[in-house]
């Protein structure tokens, strides 16, 4: 087991500084987001009293954008060239300043435009970040590196709604929760900050 242990720790070091780092962004931004989103449809009805059709309507224009645009931004991200980091950059930060916006929200358009702020932030970072993951990594490290990107992506993804169950159980409110969700993007804005 300390043998495994020890290749593993071995092929994760043998990955490059950048996939490395994008794991761990990933790892924050889906943790917030997969925290956010099974409470958001409780906080649109419950607590900012919206009828349920205007559910299917944030969502809907949000992943139509999202979709929409996800092709155009790998467009004039591969126009830049070698400057894909502010695409990067510009997308999850997007996608974290749209957090406190929707825990702000004093009504649902407020959570519509904070919607279509983080899918404008997935639609301008999907395709550079994938981009840079392939140029900076050897050739015979590719696979690994994506799948390392996607494992980090997937475990943020199932540890957020764990924490929502937690902290829901706790008897903390619904937009108490949301507030949480704030707090992977802070913190790796200031990880990011001091490096």
């Amino acid at each position: 087991m300390r043998r495994r242990l020890g290749r593993i720790a071995r092929a994760r070091r043998a990955l490059p500084q950048n996939v490395r780092a994008l794991g761990w962004v990933s790892f924050a931004n889906d943790l917030a987001s997969e925290l956010l989103y099974p409470v958001l449809p409780l906080f649109l009805t419950i607590t900012l009293g919206a009828p349920v059709a205007i559910l299917g309507l944030i969502e809907g224009i949000a992943e139509g954008v999202a979709v929409g645009l996800r092709g155009v931004a790998g467009w004039l991200s591969d126009r830049a060239g070698e400057r894909r980091h502010p695409w990067i950059v510009a997308g999850y930060a997007l996608s974290a300043l749209a957090r406190p916006a929707v825990a702000a929200a004093p009504a649902w358009g407020y959570v519509l435009g904070a919607r279509l702020g983080d899918r404008l932030g997935k639609a301008a970072r999907t395709a550079p970040r994938d981009a840079l993951i392939r140029d900076s990594t050897p050739p015979a490290l590719v696979g690994a590196s994506f799948g390392y990107h996607r494992a980090m992506d997937t475990a943020g993804a199932v540890i957020g709604p764990l924490i929502a169950v937690i902290l829901l159980s706790a008897g903390w409110s619904l937009r108490s929760v949301l507030w949480v969700a704030v707090v992977p993007g802070v913190l790796t804005g200031l990880r990011r900050a001091r490096t």
